[in-house]
């Protein structure tokens, strides 16, 4: 499981980087769901990233995957 302290400083690797970074003061928080996914909570992204292991898996590519999949529909990864 992800702890609390580790959420606090993730963020969405999409969000956060180069041309893509989004406006605002901390863009990319993400929330822990079900235990097994961190979900992008900015507006318009919808990545999740998966969580194998209890490790984060931090790829954006990871997150695309699963940009078109609703969160009530997420399995384990």
């Amino acid at each position: 499981m992800v702890s609390q302290d580790l959420l606090e400083i993730l963020r969405c690797p999409h969000c956060v980087s180069g041309e893509t970074r989004r406006p605002g003061d901390d863009p990319g928080r993400l929330q822990l769901m079900n235990n097994a996914w961190l979900v992008c909570t900015e507006e318009g992204c919808q990545r999740k990233y998966p969580i194998r292991e209890d490790i984060p898996i931090m790829l954006i590519e990871e997150g695309d995957k699963y940009r078109d999949v609703p969160v009530e529909k997420l399995g384990q990864p």
